[in-house]
């Protein structure tokens, strides 16, 4: 049976794509992650692969249409085991609760029809990047709230970058499928929502659908613990029923709160529903916890002990990365002080003035900018090498990364065009993608297409280090921090002078210690006697 590919939508503001080039026919065959499909977005050109083995059976559009998010974009017909184990999104979603045995028939009843006529499954997608799974950074929403159209609902990690994926549509957040840290995999549902005006005749089912999935959930847990009780020999006791009404609250509330010790249940809310916010922790004369209280929550301190976590996203895409890198690269290092005492005159005075701009300037964006101009004069730096051995492909454009440590963990963004763009244009990428890698929240484009890296480890007080090039880039300079140092003039007096070591690795295959030592030596002069820069500068 052949199973339709849905362009999905993952929140990055995207409802249309062009396709620019269809990689199979129908009636090919294909396996699973080859590519079928690359369609343009307003961001990037991606490629979209297939996800299992099967024959293409229909090509829902020609070359140069416009396919639309959530609408088929070809059909496979897969082959074997696959087809039974295929997503069948074009034709049906998995209902968000199975109700126990014992609940109420009126609690089915209401729960099924919630399921076929308001409640939405919202599929965690594959836009052929590659990612399979994501991790849960952080819920907005908790079950029974209610959201708007592009209302973001959870922030999820993947290898490459924190993603916020928004509701669809306006309704109820029925379920959540997963908890905080939990991986969700591509393809199964991450959240139900009941859609506002979705039920059927004059009443709205979105409420009462949503108590149905809490009150069944409550049955299943509740037969559950009796089952278990009765297997043991022992005698089951009913759980008592929760205080009526709820706190609504978002995670970021409730974490002030704790921090505070608030107790949100006595907190009026003055959002809608009741909705407690950040302001009303302020104005909210809710008891605090008792200092008995507070000291004895505190963590008792433990030794002796281990702890063991799964290496997960950005930390583990940089570990593939970094040990393939040197696994298949042959790494030389050189390293040269720099003198930036002039660099750093002509800095203050340019950052004072741009400050008064509301624009912030600091010194790598002299870096990056120098950093091209040198590429113009040795453009085998800007070049790549292909795995084989066999070819060097030079790139006209110096796209110049910036690594980045975040939160998430190091990540790499990169300034596109760098030889095209001024020094101030530089400066605003600068700020642009610094601003953006420290949440975490990089768009994939801007991690894309990188040609060769700068890493600055002297913010953290490093002076010389061996870096690893950022595969499959050419080379890779680490920025020493800036020292004032003595050094002798021309008159044999000593005098001190801004110092700092820049450390390169290069790509030993078709770079040498020559090559990139005069490389280095232009980059040099244009950051020590800084009219040079500005003299070529365009």
């Amino acid at each position: 049976m052949s199973t339709d590919f849905i362009l999905p939508d993952i929140g990055e503001g995207i409802v249309e794509c062009e396709i620019v080039e269809w990689q199979v026919q129908e009636g090919d065959s294909v396996k699973e992650d080859q590519v079928v499909v690359e369609v343009m977005t307003d961001k990037a050109v991606v490629e979209i692969p297939a996800k299992f083995d099967g024959t293409v059976t229909k090509l829902y559009y020609a070359k140069g249409d416009i396919a639309k998010v959530g609408e088929p974009l070809f059909a496979i017909d897969a082959e074997g085991e696959a087809a039974a184990a295929a997503p069948k999104q074009a034709e049906s979603k998995p209902q968000p609760v199975k109700p126990a045995d014992s609940a109420p028939e009126e609690i089915k009843q209401v729960t099924s029809n919630a399921g076929s006529a308001a409640l939405s499954d919202f599929i965690l997608p594959d836009i052929g990047e590659g990612i399979v799974e994501c991790e849960i950074v952080e819920w907005r929403v908790a079950e029974g709230d209610s959201v708007v159209e592009d209302e973001v609902v959870v922030e999820v990690m993947t290898d490459k970058a924190v993603v916020e994926i928004p509701a669809k549509s306006d309704g109820t957040v029925a379920k959540l499928y997963y908890a905080k840290g939990e991986i969700a995999k591509v393809g199964e549902p991450l959240f139900a929502l009941a859609e506002a005006g979705a039920g059927a005749g004059g009443t709205s089912t979105t409420t009462p659908s949503a108590e149905a999935v809490k009150k069944s959930e409550t049955a299943e847990s509740t037969q559950r613990e009796a089952d278990t009780a009765r297997a043991a020999g022992g005698q089951y006791e009913a759980p008592q029923a929760a205080a009526p009404g709820k706190v609504l609250a978002s995670p970021a509330v409730r974490r002030r709160a704790r921090e505070q010790s608030i107790d949100l249940t006595q907190v009026q809310g003055s959002g809608k529903k009741g909705r407690i916010l950040k302001e009303d922790l302020k104005t909210s004369n809710a008891p605090v916890a008792s200092q008995a209280e507070a000291t004895s929550s505190k963590p008792v301190a433990k030794s002796g002990g281990t702890r063991t976590e799964p290496m997960r996203g950005v930390r583990a895409a940089m570990a593939r990365q970094m040990a393939e890198s040197v696994r298949t690269i042959p790494h030389f290092t050189y390293a040269e002080e720099f003198d930036l005492t002039e660099l750093r005159t002509l800095h203050a005075r340019m950052k004072a003035q741009y400050a008064e701009q509301g624009v912030r300037l600091t010194l790598m964006p002299f870096f990056i900018k120098a950093l091209s101009l040198a590429l113009t004069e040795f453009p085998i730096l800007n070049a790549q090498l292909n795995d084989e051995g066999t070819e060097i492909t030079y790139f006209d454009d110096h796209n110049i990364g910036m690594a980045v440590a975040t939160k998430v963990g190091l990540m790499v963004p990169n300034i596109k065009q760098v030889n095209q763009k001024s020094l101030l244009e530089v400066a605003e990428e600068v700020n642009r993608l610094t601003a953006a890698a420290r949440e975490g929240k990089v768009a994939q484009a801007d991690m894309k297409g990188g040609t060769i890296t700068i890493s600055n480890i002297g913010v953290v007080g490093g002076t010389v280090t061996t870096p690893i090039i950022n595969k499959p880039e050419a080379a890779i300079v680490a920025l020493g921090k800036v020292q004032t140092l003595p050094r002798f003039a021309a008159d044999g007096s000593v005098v001190g002078r801004d110092i700092m070591t820049a450390s390169w690795s290069g790509d030993h295959r078709f770079i040498d210690g020559a090559t990139i030592a005069n490389f280095n030596k232009r980059w040099q002069t244009f950051l020590e006697d800084p009219v040079q820069m500005l003299t070529v500068m365009r």
